[in-house]
């Protein structure tokens, strides 16, 4: 099983953003589970990349609106440019597990073995493929306010270099991808028991889904309204219930008997419609010889498999990901209330406010007088 990686001419990687490479980075550290130094090590981890995700959408924001003028003398940014049909290779490895069984963990891996991989952590940074499945799935399933695969196109996502994928949405279109991409392998990946998965996916929907819903509601945050979005759908095709579909404030808790239901008819139904041959039912606790002997990859890797994406360093990423712009829309807003307090007064803010603090002391001490004088009179 062959994997050919895009060289040459306009045929190239996709380009790995900071928050992929930061995630790629430090996933290869590993320590006692359990111990206090992972627990540091995630919450770290999540402060880093939630970090690294908020600078991505500042970043972002700040070159859509500077771009037009820039492009006026032409130093804009260059227009992002897909390959075209023939150059684009077939996908060749979906991850058909639901969310939270690892999936980050072995998209890390997958890159590491030289495929191209896309998660759906990183689906807001194109574009074009959130734009695909936003218009064709998401949208429309809002909008009848009933869930539904729709009919998405894969080819947004091998032009922009991708041979495989991981999590959701592409894990719910299995038998699509088996019609359209006959050799395509597939990855089940899997928890210890359905209970263990419902704790870590129950984990997920409470952390991300009230910054979402409350920060779409912002001016300007085009991709956080678009995730907003995703998540209703994909919350009610994991619950198999429209309701999610519905603009309720707050959105409603995950059905752990309707989403436990969901995972194992998935997991049963990827068992039946795929081949033997071409599926490998795994856990990321099993490393990486399974998957190497899978994929037919000769030289496996002996570093330490990564592991990434745990639940409290999840909790810290969102966290911080909404504390750092927040502290940083503050801190500049009072740089500029500081600078016109100084410009106006010549007084720096805590003088200004001593100064006021004490004309309010006086003035409240020569109202105390003017009471008593009264009241001898």
């Amino acid at each position: 099983f062959f994997f050919n990686r895009p060289s040459g001419g306009n045929v190239k990687r996709p380009t790995k953003t900071t928050t992929s490479k930061t995630m790629g980075d430090i996933a290869k550290m590993n320590f006692e589970p359990g111990s206090w130094q992972e627990a540091l090590y995630d919450v770290c981890v999540g402060m880093k990349v939630g970090g690294a995700h908020s600078m991505y959408f500042v970043k972002k924001n700040a070159v859509a609106m500077v771009n037009p003028v820039l492009n006026a003398f032409g130093m804009g940014q260059p227009k992002h440019t897909l390959l075209s049909p023939e150059e684009a290779q077939p996908l060749k490895v979906i991850g058909v597990g639901y969310g939270r069984t690892g999936t980050y963990s072995l998209t890390l891996a997958l890159e590491e073995l030289g495929i191209p991989t896309l998660h759906t952590q990183h689906l807001y940074e194109h574009d074009d493929i959130f734009d695909m499945w936003e218009r064709q799935v998401f949208q429309p399933a809002v909008e009848n306010e009933r869930a539904e695969l729709g009919s998405p196109n894969f080819e947004a996502i091998t032009r922009n270099g991708y041979q495989a994928t991981m999590d959701f949405p592409m894990a719910l279109y299995y038998e699509q991808v088996h019609e359209q991409f006959p050799d395509c392998k597939f990855i089940l990946t899997v928890r210890d028991n359905s209970e263990q998965w419902f704790k870590s996916w129950d984990m997920l929907a409470k952390t991300i889904t009230e910054p979402t819903r409350r920060f779409g509601t912002i001016p300007g945050l085009k991709n956080v309204k678009r995730i907003n979005t995703y998540l209703k759908w994909l919350f009610s095709m994991v619950n198999q219930d429209n309701v999610y579909l519905t603009p309720q404030s707050p959105t409603p808790t995950q059905n752990k008997q309707a989403a436990i239901a969901s995972y194992e008819a998935h997991n049963r139904r990827v068992r039946e419609i795929i081949p033997a041959d071409q599926l490998l039912e795994y856990s990321v606790k099993q490393g990486w010889e399974p998957l190497c002997d899978f994929l037919e990859i000769e030289e496996c890797p002996t570093t330490p498999f990564p592991k990434s994406n745990s639940a409290r360093s999840l909790h810290a990423q969102t966290m911080f990901a909404m504390i750092l712009p927040i502290s940083i829309a503050l801190f500049i807003t009072f740089y500029l209330f500081s600078a016109t307090v100084q410009r106006c007064t010549g007084m720096t803010v805590l003088q200004w406010m001593n100064r006021k603090r004490i004309q309010f002391l006086t003035f409240a001490a020569n109202l105390g007088q003017g009471k008593k004088g009264i009241k001898s009179c």
